[in-house]
């Protein structure tokens, strides 16, 4: 069997290197998949046909939102995560798939932090904790009044058994010392608020861009909100700081993240490109509508490192709370 001398190697790789690197230099020269993996009316899906526009734009290419819920995420997160690392497919994770699955869900097939490339952050979302209008209550003292009078007889939904919003609660729980039961969602906040407007659960504590509609024409009552001090959007709801409880400030953040591998001149395009889409005035305006702050991250390596330590923290705090797969 005759072997190609070194010379002849270079001669064959050549241009296959050419086109590699003309691929990377025309990108994107089709329609670009963002994966949400929640079903639409939640927070993921609110930030993403908002950012996925202006994100086209500047692209130009098309932005096809393509929501994949289901397992607290993980569909969508794991469909992403083995998608071909070419720029072409890129994930809205938050801080319920990328951080706190990996804590909860045992047999989770893929690792976050070595399985996609962090972009950079896009937005934080405050929660909200809301109640259904049949509940007697109309502040968070009068909640922790009834479910003391009432231990286990309540309910709360959550959008899933890993997410931020079913770990405030059980916090929320622990520091009132309440017993309220867990009714967990498939597909995100979208059927959670759905199932509260139905009369299905009592409370919860959701992503304020998931409720803010109805609370604010009076379908969803609000109790408290998860911010420092009170926002524009809902003026006359307290923050939990005023309830009295000051432990439960929180923000549900979203990010973008490519499979690991992509090449890093596709990933300084889109991060350029998202930065600019956060710096949109038309994109402020309307993450402010919905009480959504715009978030990003100054390079790739910094929000890299923030997932890290929040990996840490909420795995820690799941774990401390003992939440499981319902």
């Amino acid at each position: 069997m005759s072997k190609l001398k070194p010379v002849a190697w270079v001669a064959l790789a050549l241009p296959l290197f050419s086109a590699l690197a003309i691929g990377q230099a025309n990108y994107p020269n089709r329609p670009v998949k963002m994966i949400v993996p929640f079903a639409p009316g939640g927070a993921s899906d609110f930030v993403a046909r908002i950012i996925s526009p202006k994100l086209g734009e500047l692209l130009g290419q098309t932005i096809v939102i393509e929501n994949r819920p289901g397992a607290s995420g993980n569909i969508g997160m794991e469909a992403a995560a083995k998608a071909a690392a070419d720029g072409y497919t890129i994930y809205l994770g938050n801080i319920g798939t990328i951080a706190i699955n990996p804590a909860v869900f045992p047999n989770l097939s893929i690792n976050p932090q070595k399985d996609f490339t962090a972009i950079t952050l896009v937005a934080g979302v405050p929660s909200i904790l809301i109640a259904n209008p049949s509940v007697p209550a109309n502040t968070v003292a009068e909640l922790v009044a009834l479910a003391k009078s009432k231990p286990g007889e309540l309910n709360f939904a959550s959008p899933g058994s890993s997410t931020l919003n079913r770990l405030e609660m059980e916090r929320f729980m622990k520091f009132a010392d309440l017993k309220i039961v867990h009714i967990p969602y498939k597909g995100g906040a979208g059927p959670a608020v759905t199932g509260m407007l139905g009369g299905e659960t009592q409370v919860m504590f959701v992503t304020l861009s998931s409720a803010i509609s109805f609370v604010q024409a009076g379908r969803l009552k609000p109790l408290g909100i998860s911010t420092t001090k009170r926002i524009d959007a809902l003026p006359q709801v307290p923050t939990m700081i005023e309830a009295g409880y000051p432990e439960m400030v929180s923000s549900s953040w979203q990010g973008v993240f490519v499979p690991a591998g992509t090449p890093r001149p596709t990933v300084e395009k889109i991060h350029s490109a998202l930065l600019a889409t956060m710096d949109s005035p038309e994109v402020k305006q309307r993450f402010a509508g919905g009480g959504v702050d715009v978030m990003t991250s100054k390079t790739p390596e910094d929000f890299a490192a923030f997932v890290a330590a929040e990996t840490a923290r909420w795995g820690k705090v799941a774990k401390e709370s003992g939440a499981t797969v319902d």
